[in-house]
């Protein structure tokens, strides 16, 4: 084996330390012209094996490799105005009192800015001193939905009473909101799925509304005695009529054909929305559903701000979304089929229609209508919990 093919094996089984003393020994062993022999055959700089010589004489100390102070400087500390000029970037920016500020957080931007300052730092210098500040990443969550109403805990046992006193008679309980909607056409679904290699699903670069062939309204109702869900699919707003008309259809098909001795029917629903507490509208076409079925119908609001605990979200919608995930909804034949064929484990079903109709916005009540309607309000809160009588004829 050559020398240089020698020090090519050393090399990488010693530490900076060793490795400079075994150069040093080395050139001692050649004696004059050791050093540049050395340094010439091992690539390393003469001042390398100089200082290996100096340190073949000088106690032995494992633990250290470097002398004391030794290495590269910390950014920090060769410039101990950074981190303060940094977090002052990172601050708000704007007038306090105007609803526009912003941020430059960025790491580019923000390396872009200290340089400004006569800070030579490199970006991935900045995103360093930003995880020592215990910075990072991070994006809004959707988690405030309002101010809690001092009634919302009472309102919650008054519903969870009324469904019991439902459930014992055997009488229909149905949980009901409008899911998002959803533009038709070969866009991007959220979410990933399963394919063989090489069979990406390809879709339209943009979302926009003129590329689509129209929206899809799905509005659901949750039957909670039987686990089963059942979609309206409009295509155009979503108003009271629509809401009163997807219960009206699945009465028609599903419900009276489980329920048809039954006079009654409550229903849980969110506090705003085309099924508001506030709707008038709402309650005029509950009143036509009542009139035309002979049903009671009690319907119980859920209080503001809670939304999200409404039943059906986390018992039918959650699951809709998973069983669509990563498809495009590229029809609304593809929607009917995607929902009909959610299931659960634990036996949930899903029916699902379309409905064409339309359903013009901005239709008002008159205080004269309103009068005529024969609606019986609870002594708690008759504006969240109210019960909806059929008419004589």
């Amino acid at each position: 084996m050559t020398l240089k093919g020698q020090y090519a094996v050393m090399r990488p089984m010693l530490n900076e330390k060793q490795w400079r003393i075994y150069l040093g020994t080395e050139a001692e062993k050649l004696g004059w012209g050791g050093i540049a022999a050395v340094a010439r055959t091992s690539g390393s700089d003469h001042k390398t094996i100089q200082r290996g010589m100096a340190e073949m004489t000088e106690p032995y100390d494992g633990a250290r490799i470097r002398h004391v102070g030794g290495g590269r400087k910390k950014t920090t500390v060769k410039d101990p105005t950074l981190v303060a000029d940094l977090e002052n970037l990172v601050e708000p920016k704007g007038d306090p009192m105007s609803l526009i500020q912003w941020t430059t957080k960025s790491i580019a931007n923000l390396a872009a800015a200290l340089a400004k300052q006569k800070h030579a730092v490199s970006a991935r210098t900045v995103a360093r001193v930003l995880h020592s500040l215990k910075f990072s990443l991070r994006a809004n969550k959707k988690n405030i939905e309002g101010v809690s109403h001092p009634d919302r805990d009472v309102q919650f046992r008054h519903i969870k009473a009324s469904c019991d006193a439902f459930e014992k008679q055997g009488d229909p309980i149905i949980s009901i909101d409008c899911k998002k909607k959803e533009l038709i056409g070969n866009f991007r679904n959220n979410g990933r799925e399963w394919q063989p290699q090489g069979r990406d699903t390809v879709v339209n670069v943009y979302d926009f509304k003129n590329l689509a062939d129209g929206k899809a309204t799905p509005f659901g109702i949750l039957d909670i005695l039987e686990n089963a869900g059942f979609m309206n699919v409009g295509i155009d707003h979503d108003t009271a009529a629509f809401a009163v008309e997807s219960i009206r259809r699945w009465w028609k098909r599903v419900g009276k054909r489980l329920y048809g001795e039954k006079q009654k029917l409550l229903i849980m629903a969110d506090g705003g929305g085309s099924n508001g507490s506030r709707n008038r509208l709402w309650k005029k076409e509950l009143q036509g559903l009542a009139d035309e079925t002979g049903l009671h119908i009690t319907v119980n609001h859920l209080p503001p701000a809670t939304s999200k605990w409404n039943k059906i979200e986390h018992r039918l919608f959650s699951f809709i979304s998973i069983n669509w995930r990563g498809k495009p909804l590229t029809s609304l034949e593809t929607i009917i089929e995607l929902l009909s064929n959610t299931t659960t484990q634990k036996g949930l079903t899903v029916q699902a229609v379309i409905d064409q109709n339309s359903y013009p916005i901005g239709v008002k009540v008159t205080d004269e209508e309103m009068e005529r309607l024969d609606i019986v309000r609870d002594e708690f809160h008759g504006d969240w919990n109210y019960t909806v009588r059929p008419r004589a004829a």
